[in-house]
């Protein structure tokens, strides 16, 4: 894997593999590293577990994307892709290990079984700005009011037939303070159909939510 930085001091758009130890297992990650960056992102999947990721290849398209933002960006591999305890502890690791690295505005973005993910890790972080959870579960985000004042964006296709979206409907009803919901018409799970608009709005809501 090449190094973060050319020579020039640009950011490279491959990312760089780490391992971070934990009191309870080594977490895998990718970093997309914006030199001098102040905010950044954490990007998760659902159960599949790997570094998997929704929308014909989103999370590393956002990763190459948000460097011309100035954002760095962590890709984060689940030690146990199907445990919500251990999944957010996962996350607060990442969150740990940015902050480490200088960022003090985060967000988050999980799809599937990984938007509970984020929306537990964002209760529990100060440092978390906003969340955004794509096709996410309804299961494990009984804590969304907690979120607040913390933004949300809730992306959901209306033909998800894994995850309907009135799971979507659900946290949004029940999260308060800055926070959106968006239906789009004949998308899957996966958001696959909805790819670009999907990259669209996540990149551009991260931009705007980030800012310094």
């Amino acid at each position: 894997m090449p190094d973060i930085e050319t020579p020039g001091g640009q950011a490279s758009l491959e990312p760089r593999p780490f391992t971070l130890p934990t009191k309870r297992g080594p977490v895998d990650v990718l970093l997309y590293d914006a030199p001098g960056a102040k905010a950044g992102v954490l990007l998760a999947g659902g159960v599949g577990g790997g570094f998997d990721t929704p929308a014909l290849r989103l999370y590393p398209r956002l990763g190459e994307a948000l460097l011309k933002h100035g954002l760095s960006t962590l890709r984060l591999r689940y030690r146990h892709s199907t445990d919500l305890t251990e999944s957010v502890q996962d996350v607060l690791a990442g969150v740990d290990f940015l902050v480490e690295r200088g960022l003090e505005r985060i967000g988050l973005v999980g799809h599937s079984f990984g938007g509970a993910v984020m929306i537990r890790a964002g209760v529990r972080s100060a440092w978390v700005k906003t969340v955004v959870g794509l096709a996410p579960q309804s299961y494990g985000t009984e804590p969304v009011p907690e979120l607040h004042p913390r933004s949300l964006l809730l992306v959901h296709g209306t033909s998800d037939t894994v995850l309907p979206p009135r799971c979507s409907q659900s946290i949004h009803e029940r999260a308060r303070g800055h926070k959106e919901l968006e239906l789009i018409p004949g998308a899957g799970h996966v958001l696959d159909e909805a790819a670009e608009p999907v990259f669209t709005r996540v990149r551009e809501w991260l931009v705007n939510e980030l800012r310094g």
